[in-house]
């Protein structure tokens, strides 16, 4: 079964964007960008990631998908 984690190996804040990079097979710099047209288009971007932020569970180091 396939589930999102924040990516702690390649994070930038709190590794939000590349775990939900790695999760669709994407490159992290594009979830990246749409969290910055997010925050620029009205700012529901910081909101957005700091809730995910919470929600979405840390990769614990070593652990198979």
């Amino acid at each position: 079964m396939k589930r999102v984690f924040r990516n702690l190996d390649d994070k930038r804040i709190a590794g939000v964007c590349s775990g939900i990079a790695e999760y669709f097979d994407i490159d992290p710099v594009l979830i990246r960008i749409i969290f910055l047209f997010a925050l620029f288009a009205g700012g529901t971007g910081v909101l957005v990631y700091l809730i995910c932020w919470f929600i979405i569970p840390p990769k614990v180091s070593g652990e198979v998908r």
